[in-house]
């Protein structure tokens, strides 16, 4: 079922049940800015949200399934799968605010014009509806402006690129918190400026943000990432000190220490920098979150040393240990913290494989460490190069490129696709006699590693042959633990 057969359905529904229905937020803010609509729409119900989509789904013909929210008077069809997903919501005519202390908001039911008015911003408190969409995607401009519900001038601030909130911004931020967020997000995914009293408004109740969940904030931060530019929002993040709640390891990169006249660079500015960056060659939010994250041990690594200047030796060790409380803090799951962890500890090797005399052995090691993230630890390193120097640009540049030329001769030379002691651990047990335990691990670990360091080609003859050279002294260890601790 394609957008123009929705439009149709629900049209026919409210038709005939004589219920307004009408469209809300961004899919009428986008109509009106002339960009692409995303697929997700929301539509407001003047009764029953929940009422209304059950009447729908008698004419749905298992398009999709029916999500039931009761207790917010709201109901959600998911349509379609992938890029062509559909997203479509139902929600009564409503009012949300939160109480002091509040993780929930409470709802009450209200009239069209108020639903608008407890919206986020004035651009997304417009309504149209449902019967100017019945039979046409994209209606005239004369029939939208006839038809539009438009108490707060959205259509005005619109034109003049202005994010501003229907009612004081106050009473908005305090009713739901993480309006904050959105409406840092929408400045930088719209290109839109934040009217100067509602820019203040999120300096003043900032802390109001505590109590909106981890959940919630991190999927805001993601949204945020995943704009053009991202640093316009970051930046304004760190202004409100919302980035301080957020990501104070993060914040505390912002500054410039200088002794004897050596400066450090402002690594915030350069982090940002950075994000921008991966922003232009990669789509991926994990990525230039990672970005976000890279140098975050730098604060606590800073140090100035005679004769050398300053240093921040083993950052990244510490910025992956610091990984891995933020991922706890925003509720990040397993497989997307490993990830940030590994680009974050190894962001610093690439630079440290730009030398002319590098061994394959040190190549190696990096494909086998990184395996399938390789590519996207490489564009994190070209896009840690943030020199305006234009000579010093093109020279790091071109290195990474010769180590990209490096990795591939190295990677099909030594047969690293999938790699893994090419002397499996069943074929160690039944030479050796053991059962599996440690041994067996070390002694893998020993045929990798001679494979790593060149001292044996990736071949299961030859590193059958080494293994055999090899096995009586991990069984002499072996044994002399087991008599250690039976004595014990």
């Amino acid at each position: 079922m394609d957008i123009k057969q929705i439009f149709k359905t629900i049209y026919k529904v409210s038709k005939k049940n004589n219920i307004p229905v009408y469209v809300v937020g961004g899919y009428v803010r986008d109509l009106l800015m002339g960009i692409g609509q995303k697929q997700d729409l929301d539509f407001v119900v003047v009764g029953s949200g929940l009422g209304f989509a059950k009447l729908l789904d008698e004419h749905m013909k298992e398009e999709g399934s029916l999500i039931e929210f009761p207790d917010f008077d709201t109901a959600r069809y998911v349509l379609g799968e992938g890029e062509k997903q559909t997203v479509i919501e139902f929600a009564g005519a409503r009012s949300e605010k939160y109480f002091e202390r509040s993780r929930k908001p409470v709802v009450e039911t209200t009239t069209l014009e108020e639903d608008l008015s407890r919206r986020d911003f004035t651009v997304n408190a417009m309504a149209l509806p449902v019967a100017c969409f019945a039979g046409l995607i994209s209606p005239g401009a004369r029939k939208i402006n006839s038809q539009i519900v438009d108490p707060f001038n959205g259509r005005e601030d619109i034109k003049n690129k202005i994010l501003r909130t229907p009612l004081d911004p106050d009473k908005t931020f305090s009713d739901d918190p993480l309006r904050m967020l959105r409406a840092i997000r929408f400045a930088s995914q719209l290109n839109f400026s934040i009217e100067p009293k509602t820019l203040e408004s999120i300096f003043k109740n900032k802390d109001r943000l505590k109590i909106i969940s981890a959940e919630r904030i991190r999927e805001e931060l993601m949204k945020l990432l995943a704009t053009e530019i991202p640093s316009v929002g970051l930046s304004l993040l760190f202004q409100t000190y919302l980035l301080d709640l957020i990501l104070p390891e993060v914040a505390k990169l912002d500054g410039v220490e200088e002794v004897f006249g050596h400066q450090h660079k402002n690594n915030l500015v350069h982090t940002f920098k950075v994000v921008d960056n991966i922003a232009e060659r990669h789509g991926s939010v994990l990525l230039r979150f990672a970005g976000l994250l890279h140098d975050i041990g730098k604060f606590s690594t800073k140090k100035f040393i005679p004769k050398i200047g300053w240093t921040f030796y083993q950052h990244e060790h510490l910025g992956k240990k610091m990984v891995y409380i933020i991922a706890r803090r925003l509720r990040l799951s397993k497989n997307e913290t490993d990830y940030l962890a590994k680009l974050v500890r190894w962001h610093q090797q690439p630079i440290s494989l730009m030398d002319e005399g590098i061994t394959d052995s040190a190549v190696r090691r990096l494909i086998v460490n990184l395996g399938d993230d390789l590519e996207d630890l490489l564009i994190l390193g070209v896009s840690d190069i943030t020199t305006g120097n234009p000579n010093k640009l093109k020279k790091r540049q071109e290195n990474y490129t010769r180590l990209r030329k490096r990795i591939t001769e190295v990677f099909e030379k030594d047969k690293l696709r999938e790699f893994q002691s090419p002397v499996r651990g069943d074929e160690i047990m039944a030479e050796c006699g053991l059962k599996a335990g440690p041994t067996v691990g070390k002694i893998k670990d020993a045929i990798e590693n001679a494979i790593l360091d060149g001292i044996i080609p990736n071949e299961y003859d030859v590193a059958k042959e080494y293994f055999l050279k090899i096995r009586e002294d991990y069984l002499r260890d072996a044994l002399d633990w087991e008599r250690t601790t039976t004595k014990k």
